[in-house]
């Protein structure tokens, strides 16, 4: 680029009203992407770039970049008695690569990437990137209009969890393999996911971040999808196709924390702006990074910003909130003496949770219909409930309790897993405490955990059995769902960042038949009321045998709001083929499978009930009728009444 750009001017006196300052400085400013960052526009006849960055603590802030030869001395900015550091330059352009050195008081420099600013280099680069926003035309009006019905609670949600950079690789001369870019994955994940039944697509974090190794979960952009797989243009392309092909996309969002980067959010102005200056609030020792000073209200204004320019620039559909348990206890993972206590003196965050319930409200209240979802590890109370009577605020709630319980069961041998029943039934406890997502994430096959499949007890065919058993479980059970990428063709190794997935697997009969179950689970669970309407209340499930752990069998309903719609599931998790097993039911007349994961289609062994069977007219599981089944072995049946008019 030339570098004949003209020297800076002062901005428009309008461009930041005494109301937006305001706003900031009380941490209630919901849109300050509008204001603070790098803007394209028109002034005194020019038109040029607005920069403007928040570092009250600074001595002085220059912008610099490719349009001036990196000398910062040619176009110092110009501060506010709010700290806000602005600056017009004419004649510069989208695409113009920047960066501020800032002063601080004690003389100290540092060279920092905008903080709000809207697309960055690709890493190890750390510049951020003047870019259009309001340039692409969408095309996802419908979309958006039915958004609050299709994401309501009593719709079905089956969500696919994906690292981008991961899920496949391209062939590449010079570097072997590479990423597919935001275009690439509208034409081949996007037909995928459709074509697998899933509602939505879940992104692992793709704000701007150095480290590949973070998986995107250490950022360094949090305005800037990131470069790596093409401009904030082709991210918009990638979200209004998967709206065009009807799949809502959720991002994972991470106000948790940030990483020490130095040309980060770390000493932005010589101070710990956006952190705690003691590391025994504003440090996380695990992770290595920075923990968010919650209580300050500029850095409030920041995060509930962000929040908000996802869904509203990006059309995202909602927010899966990372790693919530450690914004709420001041005490996450810290021994005694590691931590400071509240002003009441206890262990809770009250300033992260104050900013937790006023997101929420933001979100819900600017934009009706999209989702609000708390990885939550902990017992908090009302994380998934209305801000005004004590919750959160959130819309759903990962259920780790579930997730945990079960995998643990599914490692079991058969043999024992009579002694283990409870892990399996323990979640009905406390299902309706929360708006549960039955989470089988990316956590659950990294780090040595191995993959799915690899959890399974047993052989090779009953490891695919017990997946393919739990699987369909898991899809009868109330709740939504979440499933991480591979595990829906039952991947052998577990998951690695650097390479794509699996997909030499599909040449083998049982992968592809695990893929057929899940995308069967899908379709059925889409289109059977009583496998999603009411997830979160009583009026949605009964047991009908929760306690036969000597032939580790479960069963129990699932109701629509019509009560003569309903789904009878049974799950045989031991690998004898038990007949004549019987079941109470609440209608008396003919049954079919909807679901039998033991199909030979799948895999399985082929044990069926054939197509239609009738009930007994004996009393069971306090039902006046029953049905006499052969319950295939490892494996799990849906059931339903053969009646036209549901």
């Amino acid at each position: 680029m030339e570098h004949n750009i003209p020297a800076g001017k002062a901005i428009p006196t309008e461009w930041f009203s005494h109301f937006d300052r305001y706003l900031i400085s009380e941490g209630t400013h919901e849109r300050a992407y509008q204001k603070l960052g790098a803007h394209l526009v028109r002034h005194d006849g020019d038109e040029g770039v607005i920069f403007a960055v928040w570092a009250p603590n600074a001595r002085q802030v220059e912008v610099f970049g490719d349009f001036n030869g990196w000398n910062p001395a040619l176009h110092p900015m110009h501060s506010s008695d709010t700290g806000i550091w602005t600056l017009f330059i004419p004649g510069l352009g989208e695409h113009a690569v920047y960066k501020y050195r800032v002063t601080a008081q004690t003389g100290e420099q540092f060279d920092k990437a905008d903080p709000l600013g809207f697309a960055m280099e690709e890493r190890p680069r750390t510049g951020s990137v003047v870019a259009d926003l309001d340039r692409y035309l969408w095309r996802d009006q419908e979309w958006i209009a039915d958004r609050a019905r299709r994401q309501s609670l009593e719709s079905p949600i089956s969500i696919y969890e994906v690292h981008l950079g991961s899920w496949r690789r391209m062939p590449d001369d010079r570097w072997g393999q590479r990423y597919l870019t935001y275009r690439e994955l509208a034409a081949e994940l996007i037909p995928y996911v459709k074509e697998m039944g899933y509602t939505h697509i879940e992104l692992l974090p793709i704000a701007e971040h150095p480290f590949d190794g973070s998986w995107g979960y250490q950022v360094l952009g949090f305005y800037a999808p990131t470069s790596r797989f093409g401009s904030p243009e082709d991210f918009m392309f990638f979200i209004d196709e998967c709206h065009a092909a009807g799949i809502g996309v959720l991002l994972d969002w991470v106000p948790a924390h940030f990483p020490k980067d130095g040309a980060g959010l770390n000493h932005f102005d010589g101070t710990q702006l956006y952190a705690h200056a003691n590391p025994l609030q504003g440090e996380h020792q695990d992770w290595g990074t920075l923990i968010f000073n919650y209580s300050r209200n500029e850095v409030r204004s920041f995060l509930i910003s962000n929040a908000l320019f996802w869904i509203d620039k990006y059309h995202l559909d909602g927010l899966r909130v990372d790693a919530v348990a450690s914004m709420l206890y001041l005490d996450y993972s810290r021994e005694a003496g590691q931590w400071i206590a509240n002003e009441h003196g206890g262990r809770e965050n009250l300033a992260a949770i104050s900013f937790l319930r006023k997101v929420n409200e933001a979100l819900h209240g600017v934009f009706p219909g999209v989702l609000t979802i708390a990885e939550e590890s902990t017992s908090w109370p009302m994380v998934s409930r209305p801000t005004y009577i004590g919750g959160l605020g959130f819309s759903l709630k990962w259920n780790m309790g579930w997730m945990h319980d079960t995998l643990k069961y599914m490692t079991k041998d058969p043999l024992y897993r009579r002694f283990h029943h409870n892990q399996m039934t323990f979640g009905m406890l406390y299902a309706f405490h929360e708006n549960f997502v039955l989470p089988l994430s990316h956590d659950e096959v990294v780090h040595g955990k191995g993959s799915l499949l690899n959890k399974m007890n047993g052989d090779e065919w009953q490891k695919f059995a017990n997946l393919r058993a739990y699987f369909s479980f898991m899809w009868g059970y109330s709740g939504k769902k979440l499933q991480f990428m591979g595990g829906e063709f039952g991947q052998w190794q577990e998951w690695n960042h650097d390479t794509g997935l699996e997909w030499l697997a599909l040449e083998a009969p049982s992968h592809q038949g695990v893929q057929r179950l899940v995308r069967d689970l899908n379709l059925v669970y889409r289109s059977e009321p009583a496998l999603h309407q009411i997830d979160f209340n009583w009026n949605g499930f009964r047991w009908i045998d929760a306690n036969d752990p000597d032939n580790s069998v479960f069963s129990f309903l699932r109701y629509a709001k019509k009560p003569e719609d309903f789904i009878v599931v049974i799950c045989n998790f031991t690998p004898v083929v038990r007949k004549q097993y019987r079941i109470g039911v609440p209608r008396p007349g003919a049954y079919r499978e909807l679901i039998n994961s033991d199909l030979a289609v799948y895999g399985g062994s082929g044990v069926e009930n054939g197509p239609a069977f009738t009930t007994l007219a004996e009393s069971c599981h306090t039902f006046g009728q029953c049905l006499s089944l052969t319950l295939p072995p490892l494996a799990t049946l849906w059931l339903k009444p053969v009646h036209d008019e549901i």
